[in-house]
């Protein structure tokens, strides 16, 4: 196979972290070709989606840790797969690259995450519709709602709606004079909605990260908040332990397995405290590369053996 995958530079990924990396070595095991792209390198001509591609080797021992082998302009119908795991913010250019994503024909190449899934999919606002699972939650720029919230909960986290990594959670408590503050900050005075969500005590003991495969558990991870910190995202300083998925937490997962399948939302990263559902990560998910080392089996092969099945054209 060819596989593209659509990602950060390659300087700023962490080789003992990310799962990008994680997935093209396990694909290059099995004997397939890596091609890298940014945002920037997709592109519209002569009647369909191209990329100014490179092809690169993985030699994770080496520093730096890929050899680009060759760059070229190519249509990108002649990937077998193309991986968007772009981080976010999810803006204007992250969402024009999924339109030109569209185009690419379902019966020649498979594009995971489906670029119609990501629009529809918000990683804090797409929790929204499984209510049963989800902690008490308000979405609002308005200052007064947002406050009076806080309030009624005595202690809550606001969260900005297009963050990654924990970056912009504050944990915000109802008798603190610089609330008002905090919420201006946060809707930069109005103009962007937040969400509110009760604070959940449970989240001092992890929270844990349950990585689904079209809508199957692959394994979780708990993740400690770092010292001083409550976030638990490794970004934030948090790190990881092993843990089992529950009983309850197994029905959450099988909640949001139609869903997720039924919008190609194929591999997916769900965070979960206390077994309530906090957010749905479709853009890209993080800690394949930690659940692999925990529970010392080869996820990432998994993975890639999926994909040799589920792409339309083998090769």
């Amino acid at each position: 196979m060819q596989v593209a995958f659509i990602v950060d530079p390659l300087p700023q990924l962490q080789v003992g972290h990310d799962t990008s990396i994680a997935l093209m070595e396990a694909l290059q095991k099995r004997g397939h070709r890596i091609f890298c792209l940014g945002l920037a390198d997709l592109y519209w001509d002569q009647g369909e989606t191209w990329g100014s591609l490179e092809e690169i080797r993985l030699d994770l021992q080496a520093d730096p840790w890929y050899e680009v082998k060759d760059r070229q302009l190519l249509p990108l119908s002649q990937m077998q797969a193309v991986w968007m795991r772009k981080d976010p913010p999810v803006d204007a250019a992250y969402l024009y690259a999924t339109y030109l994503l569209d185009r690419l024909s379902p019966s020649r190449t498979l594009v995971l995450n489906h670029p119609a899934g990501i629009r529809s999919a918000n990683e804090k606002l797409y929790a929204l519709q499984f209510q049963e699972w989800i902690p008490r939650t308000r979405v609002s720029s308005n200052k007064r709602l947002l406050r009076q919230f806080v309030e009624q909960e005595g202690q809550a986290v606001l969260k900005p709606l297009g963050g990654k990594g924990g970056e912009g959670i504050l944990r915000v408590n109802a008798g603190d004079p610089n609330l008002n503050s905090l919420i201006e900050m946060s809707t930069q005075f109005g103009r962007l909605p937040v969400m509110v969500q009760e604070y959940l005590p449970q989240a001092a003991a992890g929270d844990k990260r349950i990585l689904l495969l079209e809508g199957e558990p692959l394994g979780a991870v708990n993740r400690i908040p770092g010292e001083g910190d409550f976030r638990g995202n490794v970004a934030a300083g948090g790190r990881v332990e092993k843990t089992k998925i529950t009983e309850k937490e197994r029905a959450l997962c099988g909640a949001l397995a139609p869903v997720l399948r039924q919008e190609k939302l194929y591999f997916v990263g769900i965070d979960v405290i206390g077994e309530r559902l906090t957010e749905v990560n479709v853009t890209s998910p993080t800690m394949l590369r930690e659940l692999c080392q925990l529970e010392g089996v080869d996820l990432a092969d998994q993975v890639a053996q999926w994909l040799e099945k589920k792409v339309p054209v083998k090769g």
